[in-house]
C-alpha cells in the first residue's frame, strides 16, 4: 500500500481555498495530475490570466508546485504536492482560524453540491456496471457523540485502505477502471422548521 500524501493548512492557507475555482484547479491537479494555466483556463471558462493567479496563489501556499520536467517559462506545468488536504473544523481556535476555516468547508459543501449534481445529470450516459456502483443515500442515526466519531473514524478508515490500495492520481489505470467519488458528510440531523435541539 502506498502512503496518501497530506497536507494541514493554516488559517493563511485555507483562505487561499475558499476560492471555488482555485478548490476545482487543486482538485483536477489532483486526481489527473500536471496541467498547464492554459488547459485549466480552457476546462475552467476562465483567462489564462486569472488562472495563473489562482495558481500561483495555491503554489505560495504549498498546496501545488511547478513541475520542472515538463514545459518552459511559457508554458508551465504545475502538480499538486498532496493528495489531500487535512482540517479538523472542531478544534480551530475562535477568531482568524475557525472564520477561515469555516469559510473553506463552506466552499467545500458548495463544490461538493456541484460535483453530485453533474454526477446525477451524466448518469444516464454510464454503462450499466457503472450505474449499479453510483448511489446518493442518506442514513440518520439517533447516536451519542462518541458513538458517531467512532462511525465515521471507521469509515473514513476503509475509504483511506481503499484509497492507499489504488493507483497514484495521474498514473495510468486497468482497463474498465475510473476514478470513483465518495463524498463523506456526517452531521447531527437539523430539522426543517423546528428550533435546535441541545
Amino acid at each position: 500500500m502506498r502512503e496518501i500524501s497530506r497536507i494541514v493548512p493554516d488559517s493563511r492557507a485555507l483562505k487561499a481555498l475558499t476560492h471555488p475555482e482555485r478548490l476545482k484547479m487543486l482538485g483536477i491537479l489532483r486526481m489527473e495530475g500536471p496541467q498547464t494555466a492554459t488547459t485549466l483556463a480552457e476546462r475552467l471558462g476562465l483567462n489564462s490570466g486569472a488562472t495563473s493567479y489562482h495558481l500561483r496563489q495555491l503554489a505560495e501556499h504549498g498546496f501545488i508546485a511547478a513541475d520542472e520536467a515538463r514545459g518552459n517559462r511559457r508554458d508551465r506545468w504545475w502538480t499538486a504536492q498532496h493528495e489531500a488536504t487535512v482540517l479538523e473544523l472542531a478544534e480551530a481556535e475562535p477568531g482568524e482560524a475557525f472564520d477561515a476555516s469555516m469559510a473553506m468547508m463552506q466552499s467545500v459543501v458548495s463544490h461538493h453540491a456541484a460535483a453530485m449534481q453533474r454526477a446525477h445529470e451524466g448518469f444516464a450516459d454510464l454503462p450499466h456496471d457503472w450505474k449499479k456502483a453510483q448511489t446518493f443515500s442518506d442514513y440518520t442515526i439517533a447516536m451519542s457523540p462518541e458513538a458517531a466519531r467512532a462511525l465515521m473514524d471507521e469509515i473514513q478508515a476503509l475509504l483511506a485502505r481503499h484509497k492507499a490500495q489504488a493507483p497514484a492520481p495521474g498514473e495510468d489505470l486497468p482497463e474498465g477502471w475510473r476514478a470513483f467519488t465518495v463524498h463523506l458528510h456526517g452531521f447531527p440531523y437539523r430539522p426543517f422548521g423546528k428550533g435546535e435541539d441541545k
